[in-house]
């Protein structure tokens, strides 16, 4: 697919750095061997359009059957984004859904009223040494679709749009931008996308949604005569035209945002809610384990072990 040259605006210094309404630095976590960067929710900022978790997963690296157990834990008022640079995962859930996921593929899991999920590196992926990066990241549901029954969907590699340019690939996970769209059935106006840069190349952001941002996993990009390096999240103020240009490096990005809710939202652990009660009848939920029986349920094929209510 062909870049559309009506939507590129000017150089990058036709706008000053007021134009960024908020940067975030990413906590870091050391998980043992394993570190994760969460950019959102952050103190200035709890969400991006409906994106209101941000996970950097790696890089890592693991040895012979050695990888990663994110053992059954449950959700409630969200959609989970699952996209890897590198590894796999192998997701199960309590409606069913068995599939492994790799580089540049999609894993969508809207939890709604409530769901239950394990990620673990598959069996194929534990044969020989491995690594392990991507993002990962969750989507606040608008508040009429708070209780709706969960779906999961796949949606490989080759059914993703590309958008491509002299120096810009781009890659739609979720949502509509350039004139695409995604396969992925959506709740609010969003757009997600996996952009990679070669150097010195210019990209311009969507102009016509809501709330934007982006955040850089590789090299670094320039905004305005200013630098900015891997690991840090940039959030945009609204009705700018924003373009942003790679370093000597190139740069890859996620570029993501969109509609924004018709309010905050409460977070708690894995939970997210338009109200606080929603949140409290989660958790007694969880915590009573009454699998099948109430809100919740194991994975089929992974019901030997979950993860606790935190105390």
């Amino acid at each position: 697919m062909s870049w559309n040259p009506a939507l590129t605006p000017g150089c990058p210094d036709e706008i000053g750095t007021d134009a960024i309404e908020t940067l975030i630095i990413p906590r870091s976590r050391d998980l043992g061997g394993f570190e994760v960067r969460r950019a959102l929710p952050a103190p200035k900022r709890q969400m991006v359009g409906p994106f209101i978790f941000f996970d950097q997963a790696g890089p890592a690296e693991f040895l012979t059957g050695q990888g990663i157990d994110v053992r059954p834990h449950p959700h409630i008022g969200l959609g989970t984004v699952t996209y890897l640079y590198r590894g796999d995962f192998h997701h199960r859930d309590s409606i069913g859904s068995d599939q492994i996921i790799r580089p540049g593929a999609l894993n969508w899991m809207v939890a709604g009223k409530g769901v239950t999920h394990s990620e673990r590196t598959s069996a194929e992926g534990r044969a020989g040494p491995h690594s392990l990066f991507g993002i990962q990241t969750w989507i606040a549901l608008p508040e009429h679709c708070e209780d709706m029954t969960p779906i999961f969907e796949h949606h490989g590699k080759e059914e993703l749009p590309e958008i491509a340019d002299q120096g810009i690939n781009a890659r739609l996970i979720l949502g509509r931008a350039y004139g695409e769209t995604a396969p992925a059935t959506l709740y609010s106006d969003t757009f997600y996308l996996d952009v990679v840069l070669q150097p010195r190349t210019l990209f311009p952001l969507p102009s016509d949604h809501e709330d934007r941002g982006i955040y850089i996993t590789e090299g670094s990009v320039t905004i305005a005569g200013q630098e900015f390096q891997a690991g840090q999240m940039m959030i945009f103020r609204p009705g700018d035209q924003i373009t942003v240009q790679s370093g000597d490096r190139g740069a890859r990005l996620m570029a993501l945002g969109g509609e924004t809710l018709g309010g905050p939202r409460y977070i708690w652990w894995n939970f997210v809610a338009s109200s606080r009660e929603k949140i409290e009848e989660a958790k007694r939920e969880w915590r009573e384990e009454r699998w099948g029986l109430g809100q919740f349920d194991l994975p089929p094929d992974d019901r030997d072990e979950h993860i606790p209510l935190p105390d």
